[in-house]
């Protein structure tokens, strides 16, 4: 069975098929957040450490954190930036975190600063990319999320997107990453936009475990990007990708319809044995103002993970 493992200095998470769904949040990112860009900028970080706290208080089994905030001079103004900014997360929380950013040298100077095991993301088909990013994840030794396209773009065609994910793995393969280090990101289409955003990304999540058996991962809110009332959506997409083979997802862990729906995912998958997540965590629940629901305390949704672990490139956009 495919278990790709990722850890902090105190934790350790296995993202697989017979897991918990890995809730990596998304929130530490400044891409469409004007006012975090802005703070990150002038060197405030109380957003980032609000969102930090408030994801994993939320449920969330990861973080990403981007500290993408400028187009000019990336190379020299992101990878401080980046170092800064997983230095105080991983001083707030002991979850492990998901470095991402599109500039190499950002990338590698995470990767001298991050305790335990972290997730890179992201590396593409692109030759320029897999020759950037797939050495430093040999050299350091961690798992990296492949993006489904290449110097053509993304393809509306799912076979295309496949074909690009098997290129991917079988380059890192080159390097003697095995497949189970590889977190696939499938690209999943806005459904608005395309009617068969959903039973493409389906048949996809199903052919890359039982072809490539690799994990999956994506950014959820793709999927609902430019519909009213987003939340429903995504809160519906969250069990038919669970049953149809994705073991991640980079997602608002703060969105309580949501977290829902990961958690009834794992009882009814079978990843939450005696629904023991769900007991803990529902059990006090209550209606709120507004019929949002809500709880006593959230726990994890990847709850299950062990201590003493090792030490927007293509998404569209994030629901807010």
């Amino acid at each position: 069975m495919t278990r790709t493992i990722v850890a902090s200095a105190t934790r350790e998470i296995i993202i697989g098929f017979d897991q918990p769904f890995c809730v990596i949040g998304e929130r530490i990112n400044p891409t469409g957040r004007k006012k975090l860009a802005a703070e990150m900028i002038e060197g405030n970080f109380d957003t980032v450490i609000k969102d930090a706290l408030e994801q994993v208080a939320a449920g969330a089994t990861m973080l990403d954190v981007n500290a993408g905030v400028t187009a000019v001079d990336p190379n020299e103004t992101e990878p401080p930036l980046l170092v800064k900014t997983l230095e105080i997360v991983q001083g707030l929380v002991d979850v492990p975190l998901s470095i991402d950013s599109s500039v190499t040298a950002a990338i590698e100077a995470g990767l001298r600063v991050a305790k335990g095991r972290p997730l890179v993301n992201s590396v593409t088909g692109e030759e320029e990319k897999l020759e950037a990013i797939l050495p430093l994840c040999k050299k350091y030794d961690v798992p990296v999320v492949a993006i489904s396209n290449d110097e053509t773009g993304i393809s509306m065609n799912p076979d295309v997107r496949f074909a690009v994910a098997k290129k991917i793995v079988e380059r890192a393969a080159d390097y003697g990453i095995k497949p189970h280090d590889i977190v696939v990101d499938p690209l999943v289409m806005p459904i608005g936009a395309l009617g068969s955003a959903g039973q493409q990304v389906f048949a996809l999540l199903r052919r890359l475990r039982e072809e490539l058996k690799v994990n999956t991962t994506c950014g959820l809110s793709n999927i609902s990007f430019g519909l009213p009332h987003r939340h429903g959506i995504n809160a519906g997409f969250i069990p038919m990708v669970i049953g149809a083979g994705m073991t991640s997802a980079i997602m608002n862990p703060c969105r309580p319809q949501e977290m829902e729906a990961v958690r009834a995912a794992n009882v009814l998958n079978g990843t939450d044995p005696n629904c023991t997540n769900w007991i803990m965590t529902y059990r006090d629940h209550k209606p709120a103002e507004g019929g949002h629901a809500v709880a006593a305390a959230a726990a994890p949704a990847g709850a299950g993970g062990r201590r003493g672990g090792r030490a927007a490139r293509a998404g569209v956009a994030r629901a807010e």
